[in-house]
């Protein structure tokens, strides 16, 4: 089992939460939006967060700032995260639009809080787990539409409860980070999710 956690560090990587969140989104709200528009929705959160962020990151590493995909040194984080910022107020002010997407809209507004809490512990030379910080946003986005939409269905929230576990272990596992900067994410991740599942709920 331990061979196999540092696999979920790369599954579950922050990169692709986003991604996870708008396939359960679109899923769960099949007669609402017509499959050109999900392929529309699913191709601009593929660019924006998984396309631009990983040529940044190919930019980065071939001038040095950063060494690898996790991240791992505090110092290495800041232009990465000032570039999410970026990116989250680009989708939510010209794409995922509360009007057409509202429960989505939020869960953006929050990651976007979460990354700025992230960037915040950077300047103050601490580091926090952003993997916590996105599998427990995304447990949280889910949780609240299983409920908003009263899906019933307790095995989607439950699995997602597990992954983070999975996902705190696999990080530890990795000698990644310390139980605290573990906590730090968990806490960075699900507070502004809860605050704005009220806007939503």
């Amino acid at each position: 089992m331990k061979k196999l956690l540092p696999l979920f560090s790369y599954i579950l990587h922050p990169i692709f939460i986003s991604l996870y969140a708008t396939l359960f989104y679109l899923f769960y709200k099949d007669d609402v939006f017509s499959t050109n528009e999900k392929y529309f929705v699913l191709i601009q959160i593929l660019v924006i967060n998984i396309v631009v962020p990983v040529l940044f990151y190919l930019l980065l590493k071939s001038t040095g700032h950063v060494k690898s995909i996790m991240l791992s040194q505090t110092s290495e984080r800041t232009i990465p995260l000032i570039l999410q910022c970026f990116l989250y107020i680009l989708l939510v002010k010209r794409s995922i639009i509360i009007t057409r997407y509202p429960e989505l809209h939020f869960f953006f507004l929050a990651a976007l809080f979460s990354t700025i809490l992230a960037l915040v512990c950077v300047l103050f030379k601490t580091k926090a787990s952003l993997h916590m910080v996105a599998i427990s946003g995304l447990t949280i986005f889910v949780i609240g539409l299983n409920i908003h939409l009263q899906l019933h269905n307790p095995y989607w929230p439950a699995l997602l409860i597990l992954l983070s576990g999975i996902v705190a272990s696999s990080r530890l596992e990795m000698n990644a980070h310390t139980s605290r900067e573990i906590l730090i994410g968990l806490f960075i991740g699900i507070m502004p999710q809860l605050l704005f599942l009220y806007l939503w709920l």
